[in-house]
């Protein structure tokens, strides 16, 4: 591991400024995933600034009804929080669905957001990765990619993004308040991340110097119906291989509204409007689940042994909406 500097702010302001001041450094929660891609030498910070007193950690009621967690709490309490459990048990069950208890007893809200790709290349310094290294290669297209994006990927990258915390906020359209050198700002998470295009380096759309404060989710009463089926080659303590978040608003045996989101699949958590779009105003059957999972996945373009994830994902949408559906 290299040497580096480290400093603990004592709020979110300063560790703006702090990690504004040096180029190489970089943001300290719970490191879960960035201590380990410093001991793999993926990471090398100058700097580590500290934020794990920095931020609340706590969940908040906002106006209206929504919620708003703080960066700094932890998987474990968010998961535990009894109006969180309440409101939006998608959320709720995603978080649990990740890593390990203690694993998520150190993880933290923001962390979770900004994790880094599993892929094996992207981790392994003396492969290239254009992720890692840009202009260097993606190997993963012609070499191990069975756990990689069959949407939204790109020649330069294939990656996908490995939370599960991300998928679910995505269904519920929430929001990641940050401050940074141009002051306060409220970000769609839909625009916090991005596709790999040819800067697959960029995971999301911050700027160095930004800190993430809250995670805002807006009301949605319809969420309480929600869940989050999470496909992964073990029961616990794996990546998933297709996940899908869902909500559902059914009246009279028609879907009024829907949410859906799809983890496992893409470079950013892929929010599955065409489905979405396909789904209101129609029958709740299974016969009209499938054809919008199926125009869903119809953009899809899957490698050699990644080709499973499409019938995967697919299914995996038809059995979530079924159970939603389903339920009183």
């Amino acid at each position: 591991m290299n040497p580096f500097r480290y400093e603990r702010a004592r709020d979110a302001a300063e560790a703006s400024v702090l990690l504004g001041k040096t180029p190489a450094a970089m943001l300290l929660g719970g490191g879960t995933n960035l201590v380990d891609l410093m001991r793999l030498r993926v990471a090398k910070p100058e700097a580590l600034i500290d934020v794990s007193r920095a931020t609340s950690d706590r969940v908040e009621l906002l106006p209206g009804g929504g919620l708003r967690l703080g960066a700094g709490m932890r998987n474990t309490d968010a998961a535990a929080d009894k109006t969180l459990r309440a409101r939006y048990p998608v959320l709720s069950q995603a978080l649990l669905s990740g890593a390990s208890g203690q694993i998520r007893n150190l993880a933290t809200v923001a962390g979770n957001l900004l994790q880094r790709t599993r892929c094996v290349y992207f981790q392994d310094v003396s492969k290239p990765c254009n992720k890692r290294e840009p202009a260097s290669g993606c190997p993963a297209r012609e070499g191990y990619h069975r756990n990689l994006s069959i949407l939204g990927a790109s020649d330069a990258c294939i990656a996908t993004h490995p939370s599960d915390m991300a998928v679910a906020l995505m269904a519920l359209d929430a929001r990641v308040r940050i401050i940074g050198a141009g002051g306060e700002r409220l970000v769609p998470l839909a625009e916090l991340y991005r596709l790999p295009g040819d800067e697959p380096q960029r995971d999301t759309t911050l700027q160095h110097g930004d800190v993430i404060t809250h995670v805002e989710i807006p009301p949605l009463e319809f969420a309480k119906r929600s869940r989050y089926r999470k496909v992964r080659d073990r029961a616990s303590f794996a990546f998933a291989l297709v996940s899908v978040a869902g909500a559902l608003d059914i009246r009279d045996g028609m879907v009024r509204d829907v949410r859906l989101a799809l983890g496992g699949v893409a470079h950013m958590p892929w929010r599955a409007r065409i489905a979405e779009e396909a789904l209101r105003g129609r029958p709740a059957r299974e016969d009209t689940f499938r054809e919008a999972a199926a125009a869903e996945l119809r953009a899809a373009q899957p490698l050699r042994d990644n080709a499973f994830k499409v019938p995967l994902a697919q299914r995996s949408i038809v059995r979530t909406l079924l159970e939603l559906s389903a339920e009183p």
